[in-house]
């Protein structure tokens, strides 16, 4: 029964989730209410924190497939609880095409493949739905996606675009035709509007749903008390602040709704035409697109409103919206399986993004086909698309676990134990001393409000607000102050490479042509006379993807740089020339008439420049875009009057290599290529051939790449320069002083990103780098990994590749001591990192401890990085500046983003200057916020019992403080130190020293249990030295210890303007001892838990806390040592002899001794024992890291030796454990 009940849905992925069916249960229902009412609303509001409880309470347990509620809850770490409602979709209404057809896809699952007319065989597989007969189809919506009922899978699952399970084959067969207007609006039922919708709540909502979170809850319930006990200004006080942080906190909650709702909305609903059946087109709101239609692209281009196949033209767009590069893209038509042979490969957005259109990504322009309009096929709408998802992501991240907020409920719940105690006290010693019921509760529920505070939050709030604000002032703007606490313990920090270490552009070094196999010197000047007729030149000139928008030529800048730097001229066909054409004008390139020669007479001058195009116009005829995944780019060209065609490609200088004669790659290409490459230079390899004269016009616009991309001949290299930041090499020198581990995340070349990962630091020169090269499982062979070690110092490139690799073995293996000493880290790129995820789990940390460069990596591998190393427990933070970045920076612990476009809205944290200098800045600015919030919360912890002491003490002789000693604590003392003690700046500098990360820590334990001790224990000596004093007796108002005339007038003054006695016995020696020793120890602790260095500005810095502090010690020693009568009597203190006035600031005085040379000891002391008491019990490291550190210390495996492959074992694939073979 229990396996029917419970289900999982989204398997394997990262919002996988376990689902349980409910009904909802009438006598269940009655009970609650009922339970509501008897409680006050109490009842009510524990079912709106819990909704696994309110689900329980509520419903009774159901078959999923007929239930009326679900309950979800989450498999992470987690386990996060949500209930949905069941809804039903109803189909039998509506007037087109067959419901029974259609429910019946729908329950298998295939609702994107609905076919119009029920043929036998679906009449047939309808028998096999009960829910089909009254053609309703069940579905719930969590987190805007709709789950429909699956009768084939018994199960709940999303409904699929053409994303999935669709071939090429059946894209231009099946779906190129388009939808009739039956099918669609069918699928508008089922897939529904078009929109990503970000719904910016109602102000009453979100001040509702703000008002109702706990700690609210629990203020409303203390003012309440206080109002009934008449402490109405301590209640107005709390209800005050509660109201500015409710307002702030509903501002910042709206505003980033708002924020969001604007980057959404910008270009939500457009006019677009679409293609129907009878080839009719048809203008529609782009709300109402389904899967399956097919939209036109305007010449003039458009913002996607959906995901996209282009089946017709070419598209030129501008993705920044995905990739934070604002750089135009060509996209072309999917190739036509039957053209291409590839009739079986399944359609991927992800394998085919050079060919999909992109929701949120501009059209900029369109080519065509005379006659045909540019179509692309709706793949995904709504929040199924790309930018949906990240929509998804931004409205319901993924929560981050902190150890410093789970230690503070622990916290909060040893002070609602130590509440709950004082509370029994209270009612039995009360029960015992004959107090009426009324004041029995008051006072039993009111010791709870003392020991837990409800300024605490607004305490705890208090030092992230500076923060934030000091953030502000140097130009980081925050959206998650919370996240500012967890930024103080950031150990590992991953950087994006091109804009954020390095300048956004590339500069041209120079290039190096090759000739009869062999390279000629680098050339600087590629400008001249000399070279504008080569076919190197040629090359540049045509193979690109630069394109001309508004008279601008623009594209990539490699490609930009390239074209910029031999000076020549592009001209496009306009739109009315490529009208009378039946097929697409070439792209003309041409140098500029003064490269070329000029040494003919002046006389043929006319006939020369007539002639002159003839000859150096090259027309570029077919372009093979650029693909990451087969790292080169080309193009088919023609000299205007050659009869013969050209090819040309550029790329990846080891691809273009292999894709060339061997006899025209020069010998020493793998070392002058490695010596660029080490030196940070980003190397391009060109290369030619001259096509067969049979290959036409014609063929070339079918011809396959594959066909073109081989037998060439090399020509050289282009040599490009991507400079480091000016600030970069410092920053990095920093975090690595403070022990922070730097990593780079680039979607560059591996070479390139080690080279700048040495010239910035990150990899130091004595330091060893490993390659590792995953191949995923092929031909039944098992994966592997392959490793290489590159070559480690710039010294050594003379040396042979063999021995450079010999040698750090040797080095690494020799002793445990020189493994310390020698430094490795391990390089991978995107592909062989899915691979070592997917096949070689048992590594995975082991890598996570030394990778330090990942090259080509996809966006999604981004966060799936930043989670591998949260899974080590490294507080990871990340710096990006392109939307690319956009789930890393929201998975991060601390996402900065240096860009203001839609990574912004995703990241926590922005940064104005466009430099990696604010990530230092930010984590300074954390410690010192995770610092003062330590301060804070042990002060006000202390605060909590030091009232709780002197309050049960006083309860002991059914005496209380004053409603005005209250005040006077609680307004003047405490808050005012509380918001002043929060404003210590950051320490000017990063230390390795790290904070702690959570409350209950040794040393942090042990400073609040003995500053407890110290303060319980002075009260206790005040409360019953007191008792001993000779003039003591039970105070009257006739009383007159004071022994003086001054006092009897000040007595009997007081006496007679009461008009009845002390009802709650407020006024005696004890609760005047105990006010004046508390008061003490409220500053006292506050100026020894004021922290400075090394996290911190030293506590004299802070100028608004020491005035505040001098202030209340001069008014607490002046109410003390020198009575007013007005001030004694608001304060309901009584008087007191001179000498007890003096003994009592003795024991002041040596309470801050004791307190403050106690807090030094255990700053000095307490982690020199607490070492030293670990160090006997060897304690294994809490952090996964340092543990796993220690163990590889004494591995004598690891790290991998050169030239060996690591191999998944082919039957414990699942576990993921592997060998190491040896390859000799």
């Amino acid at each position: 029964m229990d396996k029917e009940e419970r289900k999982t849905i989204n398997q394997g992925q990262e919002d996988e989730m376990e689902v349980y069916g409910y009904n909802v249960s009438r006598w269940k229902l009655a009970f609650v209410s009922l339970g509501v009412v008897c409680t006050g609303g109490f009842l009510l509001l524990l079912l709106y924190w819990m909704p696994e409880w309110r689900v329980k309470a509520t419903c009774i347990r159901a078959a999923i497939k007929d239930c009326e509620v679900v309950l979800l809850r989450t498999t992470d770490e987690f386990r996060m609880w949500f209930c949905a409602k069941i809804r039903l979709l109803s189909l039998e209404t509506h007037p087109f095409s067959s419901p029974k057809s259609l429910a019946n896809k729908v329950s298998n699952g295939h609702a994107v493949h609905l076919i119009e007319t029920p043929t036998e065989e679906n009449r047939h597989e309808m028998s096999k739905y009960s829910q089909t007969q009254s053609q309703q189809i069940r579905y719930f919506s969590h987190h805007s996606v709709k789950y429909f009922w699956n009768d084939t899978l018994h199960n709940f699952d999303f409904l699929k675009g053409l994303d999935e399970g669709v071939s090429c084959t059946s894209i231009y067969e099946k779906h190129s035709a388009g939808l009739t207007k039956g099918m669609h609006a069918y699928r508008k039922l089922l897939y529904g509007v078009n929109e990503i919708t970000v719904k910016v709540p109602s102000v009453f909502k979100l001040l509702i749903k703000e008002v109702l979170n706990p700690f609210y809850v629990f203020q409303l319930c203390s003012v309440i008390l206080w109002c009934t006990d008449e402490y109405y200004y301590y209640a107005l006080a709390i209800v005050i602040m509660s109201i500015v942080s409710i307002v702030s906190s509903l501002y910042s909650i709206r505003k980033q709704y708002i924020m969001l709702h604007d980057m959404v909305a910008a270009h939500s609903t457009v006019r677009v035409s679409v293609c129907r059946v009878n080839e009719e087109i048809e203008e529609i709101f782009s709300t109402e697109l389904v899967p399956g239609d097919v939209m036109v692209i305007p010449l003039n281009g458009t913002v996607m409103p959906c995901d996209a196949v282009l089946i017709n033209g070419t598209c030129i767009v501008n993705e920044s919206m995905l990739t934070g590069e604002s750089v135009p893209v060509t996209k072309t038509n999917l190739p036509n399986p039957s053209v291409d042979m590839k009739g079986n490969e399944l359609y991927s957005p992800e394998i085919h993004k050079r060919h999909t259109l992109f929701c949120g990504t501009t059209v900029i322009q369109t080519r065509f086909y005379t006659g045909e309009l540019v179509k692309a096929i709706v793949v995904r709408t709504g929040f199924s698309t790309s930018k949906g998802q990240l929509v998804r992501s931004i409205l319901y991240p993924k929560p981050t676990d902190f150890k410093l907020y789970r230690d503070a409920y622990l916290f909060l719940l040893c002070l609602v134990a130590v509440a709950g105690i004082g509370f029994i006290y209270t009612i039995i010693n009360s029960i015992l001393n004959k107090v009426e019921v009324g004041v029995i509760i008051i006072k039993s529920l009111d010791i709870i409000t003392i020991t837990v505070p409800p300024a605490l939050p607004a305490a705890m709030t208090a030092g992230i607000v500076y923060a934030q604000r000091r953030l502000r002032k140097i130009g980081i703007f925050c959206i998650s102050p919370q996240r500012i606490n967890i930024c103080g313990q950031l150990n590992l920090i991953c950087f994006d490479k091109t804009g954020t270490l390095t300048e956004d552009g590339l500069d041209l070094w120079g290039i190096q042509r090759v000739e009869n196999t062999r390279f000629l010197l680098p050339e600087e000047n590629i400008c001249n006379e000399m070279l504008v007729k080569s076919q190197f030149v040629a090359c540049m000139a045509t193979c690109h993807s630069l394109t001309k928008i508004e008279g601008v030529l623009s594209g990539d800048p490699l490609d930009l740089k390239m074209f910029e730097a031999i000076g020549w001229i592009l001209e496009e066909a306009t739109e009315e020339e490529t009208a009378l054409h039946n097929r697409i004008m070439p792209t003309v390139v041409r140098p500029l008439k003064q490269l070329l020669s000029e040494s003919t007479p002046a006389a043929d001058q006319e006939m020369e420049l007539f002639e002159l195009p003839a000859i150096y116009e090259i027309g570029i005829v077919r372009q093979f875009p650029f693909s990451s995944a087969l790292q080169r780019m080309s193009v088919v060209a023609r000299v205007l009057g050659d009869k013969k065609m050209d090819a040309y490609m550029k790329g990846a200088p080891e691809v273009i290599a292999s894709l060339c004669k061997p006899e025209t790659v020069p010998a020493d290409f793998e070392k002058v290529l490695e010596d660029y490459t080490k030196q940070g230079f980003r190397v391009i390899a060109l290369a030619h051939r001259k096509l067969e004269s049979k290959l036409t016009w014609h063929k070339v616009q079918n011809v396959n790449r594959d066909t073109i991309e081989n037998n060439m001949s090399f020509m050289g290299l282009i040599i490009m320069q991507n400079k480091l930041k000016q600030e970069t090499p410092a920053v990095l020198e920093d975090l690595h002083k403070a022990n922070i581990r730097t990593v780079m995340v680039t979607g560059d070349n591996m070479l390139t990103a080690v080279s700048v990962a040495r010239d910035c630091g990150m990899i130091l020169p004595q330091d060893k780098v490993i390659i590792a090269e995953a191949l995923p499982p092929k031909d039944g062979k098992v994966a592997k990994i392959n490793w290489h070690y590159a070559d480690t110092l710039t010294q050594c490139s003379n040396s042979s590749a063999i021995d450079s690799e010999a040698i750090p073995i040797k080095l690494a293996h020799d002793s445990l001591e020189d493994l310390q000493v020698v430094r490795y880290h391990f390089a991978m790129n995107g592909k062989s990192f899915s691979v070592i995820l997917e096949h070689f789990q048992d590594l995975v940390p082991k890598l996570m401890l030394h990778g330090t460069v990942f090259a080509r990596m996809a966006p999604d591998q981004k966060t799936q990085l930043v989670e591998a190393l949260q899974n080590v427990d490294y507080y990871v933070g990340m710096c990006g500046d392109g939307a690319n970045d956009c789930g890393a920076l929201k998975r991060a612990h601390g996402g900065i983003s240096l860009s203001e476009l839609e990574a912004s809205v995703a990241s926590p944290f922005t940064s104005r200057t466009p430099s990696i200098s604010c990530v230092p800045n930010l984590i300074r600015e954390g410690r010192a916020a995770l610092m003062t919030s330590f301060c804070v919360f042990k002060f006000m912890a202390l605060y909590s019992i030091i009232q709780y002491f002197s309050v049960t003490l006083l309860y002991s002789i059914l005496s209380n403080l004053g409603d005005f000693q209250f005040l006077f604590i609680d307004l003047a003392i405490i808050l005012v130190v509380v918001f002043t003690m929060s404003l210590n700046p950051a320490w000017k500098e990063l230390v390795a020293q790290k904070p702690p990360s959570g409350l209950i820590s040794g040393t942090l334990l042990f400073s609040v249990l003995s500053q407890i001790i110290i303060c319980v224990g002075f009260q206790s000596l005040g409360f019953f030295w007191v008792k001993h004093q000779p003039w003591y007796e039970m105070w009257h108002p006739q009383s007159d210890a004071c022994n003086s005339s001054s006092s009897l007038n000040w007595n009997s003054s007081h006496f007679d303007n009461e008009t009845e006695p002390d009802a709650y016995n407020i006024e005696n020696y004890e609760n005047t001892t105990l006010f004046f020793i508390s008061s003490f120890q409220y500053l006292i602790v506050a100026i020894a838990f004021s922290k400075g260095k090394p996290f911190r500005q030293p506590c004299y810095k802070n100028y608004f806390f020491v005035a505040s502090v001098i202030i209340l010690y001069v008014v607490i020693l002046f109410i003390m040592l020198h009575p007013v009568a007005s001030i004694d009597q608001v304060l309901q203190i009584v008087c007191i002899p001179d000498q007890w006035r003096i003994t009592l600031l003795i024991i002041v005085l040596v309470n801050a001794l004791v307190s403050i040379m106690m807090e030094e000891s255990v700053d000095r002391w307490g982690k020199c024992c607490l070492s030293w008491v670990l160090s006997c019990r060897k304690k294994i490291p809490k952090a996964k890291y340092m543990y796993l550190a220690q163990e590889l210390l004494v591995d004598p495996e690891w790290p991998p030796k050169p030239q060996t492959t690591t191999e998944a074992k082919a039957f414990f694939k699942e576990n993921g454990s592997c060998q190491i073979i040896t390859i000799t």
